[in-house]
C-alpha cells in the first residue's frame, strides 16, 4: 500500500468517526471543488490527496477537544475562506513563519501545527510539523507525522478518549 493510500484511508476512517459521533464531533461541511481550487490559489500551494479529501468531505472538524482546520465559510464572513486559508495568511504576517507551511491546528502554547508543502510536488503527501517563533533557532520546525491522514486520525481519536 502506498504512502498516499495509507493517508487517504486514514482520512476515510476519520470521516466515519466524525460522522458517527454527532454528540462529540462537529464539522463545517464539505467544500466544493471550486472552493478547494480557490483555497489552493490563495495559499499558493496544492493540497495533498488526504487533505483534499478531508476538506471535500468535512470542511473543518472538531472531535472532542481537538480542532483540525480545513477550509470553510462562516455566515458572517461572506465569501471569505476560513480555517487553513485565513489562519495561514494571518501566520504569514510574521516574517519568521515559513511560507510553505499550511496551518491545520494550534497547539495551545503559541505554536502552530502545519502541513509542510515545501519541496514536495504533484500529489505527494506533506509531512505535519510543529512551528513556533523560536523554531529556526532549533533547526526548523519539528516533524510530527509523515502525512496529514495519520496525524489527523490520531489527534481526533485522542480528542475523543
Amino acid at each position: 500500500m502506498s504512502e498516499e493510500m495509507s493517508s487517504v484511508d486514514s482520512v476515510w476512517q476519520l470521516i466515519e468517526i466524525v460522522r458517527n459521533n454527532p454528540d462529540e464531533c462537529n464539522y463545517t461541511g464539505g467544500m466544493s471543488e471550486e472552493d478547494i481550487e480557490r483555497a489552493q490559489s490563495e495559499l499558493g500551494a496544492r493540497f495533498p490527496a488526504s487533505y483534499r479529501l478531508f476538506v471535500a468531505e468535512l470542511g473543518s472538524c472538531q472531535a472532542g477537544s481537538v480542532e483540525i482546520k480545513g477550509v470553510n465559510r462562516t455566515p458572517t464572513g461572506g465569501d471569505r475562506l476560513r480555517g487553513t486559508v485565513s489562519a495561514t495568511l494571518d501566520a504569514r504576517d510574521d516574517e519568521r513563519f515559513p511560507p510553505g507551511l499550511l496551518v491545520i491546528e494550534y497547539d495551545g502554547m503559541g505554536g502552530i501545527i502545519a502541513l509542510d508543502s515545501e519541496g514536495h510536488g504533484g500529489e505527494r503527501e506533506y509531512p505535519v510539523v510543529a512551528w513556533d517563533p523560536g523554531a529556526e533557532d532549533r533547526g526548523g520546525p519539528e516533524r510530527l507525522a509523515e502525512d496529514f491522514g495519520s496525524y489527523a486520525l490520531q489527534r481526533c481519536r485522542l480528542g475523543l478518549s
